[in-house]
C-alpha cells in the first residue's frame, strides 16, 4: 500500500472510530474541513507513525505544517 493510500484508509478509519463525518477527500481540501477535529488529528498522526514507522512532525525542521490533504500527503511522502 503506497503512503497516499495508508492516509486515506487511516483518515476514514479514524473518522469512523470517532463518530465523525468526513467530506469529500480530495488534494485540495483544508485539513480543518475534512470533518476532523484536533483529538482526530493526533490519533491519525499516531496510527500513520504505528503503519508507516516515522513521524515527518518530530523529525521536521521546517517551521511551516501542511494546510490541505494534499500537503499532508506530500509532508509524509517526503520525510519517507
Amino acid at each position: 500500500m503506497s503512503i497516499r493510500e495508508t492516509i486515506l484508509a487511516q483518515i476514514e478509519e479514524v473518522a469512523k472510530s470517532q463518530n465523525r463525518k468526513l467530506t469529500a477527500l480530495h488534494d485540495g481540501v483544508v485539513l480543518m474541513e475534512t470533518g476532523l477535529d484536533s483529538l482526530c488529528f493526533a490519533i491519525l498522526v499516531a496510527r500513520l507513525e504505528d503503519e508507516l514507522g516515522f513521524d515527518p512532525f518530530s523529525t521536521s525542521e521546517d517551521a511551516s505544517y501542511p494546510v490541505t490533504l494534499g500537503d499532508f500527503i506530500k509532508f509524509y511522502e517526503d520525510a519517507a
